[in-house]
């Protein structure tokens, strides 16, 4: 009966296993937020039978399956004078080209400004290294190729050597509290126990700014029917006021007030009568003494 001897495998024999494995010897992308590579992988879901995912495919050539081996070696840090503006998301690799497709219906993780970002970076091999985030400019349109020039000059947020736990890299970072609408975060990660840099683009969509979203719900529909309903304001018609006969019409609309007369301007009714009895008297006593003169 012939004994079977175990040899150790050498590290040399490991390296070219793990390179036969194919996707197992690969290393690493988001998936939350979601990354454009790992939502239109057959592991993505739902999200790979978006219509941005299957012309993602179709302009690749060829599936996403190796989603955690988008890396460029030996690049030591110069990732703009390495990957080419337009391709950033493919990382310069021409399989990986669709991801650099310029549209605005990628699928896309919400997000608030200035919140906390907890990003999950699934990992099948835990290497040391720097995670360097960024987020493109205000104004970024995403219906044109990304370039450098919309990313920051720095990363918002770097992180470390954060440490790989139940398959994933899991960190926290504050968002800048000024985006708005559909932007790209661009993760670069940098080993330093490789000599791989990977690239991955995260659709992220920012609602709108506080003061607009407030504008907007206080205009729906349903916030106006919880406001209460104002008090008529009565029409003239309706006042009870009463109104002095004199200064009101036959069709009961207000009318102006009379004008007072001015008493200096002539001599009142009894005056004139005053006067005309005087006259009189005097007349009479004039033809009683003409009168008695003849006599």
């Amino acid at each position: 009966m012939s004994r079977h001897r175990l040899v150790p495998l050498t590290a040399a024999v490991v390296a070219t296993l793990s390179v036969a494995a194919g996707p197992a010897a690969a290393h690493g992308a988001p998936t939350t937020p979601v990354s454009r590579v790992f939502a239109c992988s057959p592991e993505g879901g739902a999200n790979s039978g978006t219509a941005a995912c299957r012309a993602a495919v179709k302009a690749n050539g060829a599936s996403f399956a190796q989603w955690d081996n988008l890396r460029v070696a030996d690049v030591n840090g110069r990732d703009r004078q390495t990957i080419p503006d337009g391709e950033l998301c493919s990382g310069g690799l021409s399989a990986y080209k669709g991801l650099d497709l310029a549209r605005a219906d990628w699928p896309s993780t919400e997000l608030e400004p200035g919140a906390t970002l907890r990003m999950t970076y699934e990992s099948t091999i835990p290497h040391t290294g720097s995670f360097k985030l960024y987020l493109t400019k205000p104004g970024y349109d995403p219906s044109k190729p990304l370039t450098w020039s919309e990313l920051p000059e720095q990363p918002f947020a770097v992180v470390k050597d954060p440490r790989l736990t139940d398959g994933a890299y899991r960190f926290s970072a504050k968002l800048p509290a000024d985006r708005t609408g559909r932007q790209v975060l661009y993760t670069i990660w940098q080993n330093t126990s490789t000599a791989d840099t990977y690239y991955s683009c995260s659709d992220v969509v920012f609602p709108e700014a506080a003061a607009q979203k407030e504008r907007k719900e206080s205009a729906s529909p349903e916030a106006q029917a919880q406001e209460p309903s104002p008090t008529p304001t009565p029409t003239p018609a309706s006042v009870a006021t009463p109104t002095p006969a004199s200064a009101t019409t036959d069709d009961s609309t207000p009318a102006a007030a009379p004008v007072a007369k001015n008493t200096d301007s002539g001599p009142s009714a009894p005056m004139l009568a005053g006067g005309a009895a005087a006259v009189l008297l005097l007349a009479g006593g004039t033809a009683l003494f003409t009168r008695l003169r003849r006599r």
